[in-house]
């Protein structure tokens, strides 16, 4: 089921100057191509999509399919913004009316889900299609805590997954983050990320959610927490700074025309007994806590940091992290990473124990009983009500220094 979150005052794309859905497979193994193509073909006629895959696909198998051999990526867990380059170029070369881009283990969406997205890529009131997973309540946890809720407090959207593998672009999308990623310069290029959700938002362009069920996650190799969350996080917080002109304006979140159901997976809550899995987190926090006094000062207002000595002193089950508080610590770190208030590797390293604190506050918060999607919104929510803090700290950073 797909929803909308637009602009009310700008409408959707400009009907499409071609018919065919060029479908993005560079980062997908050959039979996991087959696959999606099986899928696909099985609600959309195959005269409709443009595939494009590394290798080839069995001619004979869809010999009404027109297929467009292109190199394979290492993209394993993002789309690198080079991607969106050639996507649009391809959709251009070959005419194509909407591009749908499908990222590693997209084998794992059901047929419906897949034709859904591909319908709602197609569709013309939609310039940015994006899926909401079911990824379970332990899943997508840097998305849950971070990047959604910065979405949603600054973008005012409601675009659960703002960073996903999976979405489709109509051609004026497609052109609006090839010129984004072609602004990208150095040589680390290709590793970029894009924000499609924020480019959208500050374009006009309306967006369309799209309920896609359970997925299966990439498999990351020789990548852990300590290289995704500074990377992700450190590219969001760039975006950000380049857009504020947009969101400090004063929004408010667009209705969706139809409520998303809460996934099926949202509503299993984990084990009671989460002592295991979140002591390492806690531990992580207090230690950091000792050592990390120094710099969190140069970042946190003392408010904070009293929020923090406070949480340094509880531990296991009773281990709660404010919404609000972790709203400001995130807002803090952003006008720090603007501001460069110390090095950006160092800043964002310091912020990998502050985010374990709050992914423990969650597990505790589930395992107590609350729905991990309620407790996911009420963060975002927190986010949203303190869009004030962070307008006013962006505008004068000394206030509330120490």
């Amino acid at each position: 089921m797909a929803t909308t979150d637009s602009i009310p005052e700008v409408t959707g794309s400009d009907a499409r100057h071609g018919a065919g859905l060029l479908v993005v497979l560079t980062a997908i193994p050959l039979e996991q191509v087959q696959s999606v193509v099986g899928k696909l073909t099985g609600s959309l006629p195959a005269e409709d999509l443009i595939i494009a895959a590394p290798g080839t696909i069995l001619k004979e198998e869809y010999p009404s399919l027109r297929i467009v051999p292109t190199a394979a990526t290492n993209a394993s867990w993002m789309i690198p913004a080079s991607e969106f380059v050639s996507a649009y170029e391809l959709a251009e070369k070959n005419q194509a009316g909407a591009i749908l881009m499908l990222g590693a283990e997209c084998d794992s969406l059901s047929s419906q889900a897949l034709s859904e997205l591909a319908n709602a890529a197609r569709a013309p009131q939609s310039d940015l299609t994006v899926p909401r997973y079911d990824l379970g309540a332990h899943a997508g946890l840097i998305s849950s805590g971070i990047l959604y809720p910065l979405a949603r407090g600054l973008f005012a959207s409601s675009v659960r997954f703002p960073l996903t593998l999976d979405l489709g672009l109509s051609l004026r999308m497609a052109e609006r983050l090839a010129g984004a990623a072609r602004r990208l310069t150095g040589p680390t290029q290709g590793e970029a990320l894009l924000w499609p959700v924020n480019e959208a938002r500050v374009a006009g362009f309306a967006i369309s959610q799209v309920d896609a069920g359970p997925r299966a996650q990439p498999h990351v190799t020789g990548v852990d927490l300590n290289a995704i969350l500074p990377l992700v996080a450190g590219s969001l917080f760039s975006d950000i700074d380049a857009k504020a002109a947009f969101w400090q304006r004063s929004r408010q979140l667009p209705p969706l025309s139809t409520p998303i159901p809460t996934p099926e997976s949202a509503t299993q809550k984990p084990s009671a007994d989460v002592t295991a899995e979140i002591a390492p987190m806690l531990q992580a926090f207090q230690l950091a806590y000792s050592n990390l006094q120094e710099i969190w000062r140069l970042v946190l207002p003392p408010s904070s940091l009293l929020g923090l000595k406070r949480l340094s002193a509880t531990g296991g089950a009773e281990f709660r992290m404010p919404d609000r508080l972790w709203a400001r610590i995130v807002y803090d770190f952003l006008l720090a990473h603007r501001l460069r208030t110390i090095n950006r590797g160092h800043l964002l390293g310091a912020l990998i124990p502050l985010y374990h604190a709050w992914v423990a506050s969650h597990f505790n918060v589930v395992a107590s009983g609350t729905d991990p999607e309620e407790h996911i919104e009420a963060v975002a929510a927190a986010f949203e009500a303190d869009k004030a803090y962070i307008v006013s700290r962006w505008r004068w950073p000394d206030r509330f220094n120490p």
